[in-house]
């Protein structure tokens, strides 16, 4: 299971594993190259890929919102982020 970076996975050590039985399966939400996903996994019946909804919970998403909301007031308060990208 992969829903970190793409680069966390060889893919073609992957692909490998999944071909010669060495792993049963995979569960992909992210990709080296995206948008590109291997044409290998995507015929494979023992991957599940899905499209960055590994964060989809209702929590994530509520923490992204606040999140948002408390750079937004900061930012409008003291011209500051509490997450600055440096």
């Amino acid at each position: 299971m992969n829903i970190a970076r793409g680069s966390v996975v060889d893919e073609p050590a992957l692909v490998d594993a999944l071909v010669s039985g060495r792993l049963a399966g995979a569960g992909l939400d992210v990709f080296v190259d995206e948008p590109h996903v291997p044409e290998e996994l995507l015929s494979m019946d023992n991957v599940v890929i899905l499209p960055h909804l590994g964060s989809g919970t209702h929590e994530t998403r509520a923490d992204m919102a606040a999140l948002t909301l408390a750079n937004l007031k900061r930012f409008m308060a003291e011209g500051t982020l509490e997450t600055p990208v440096k």
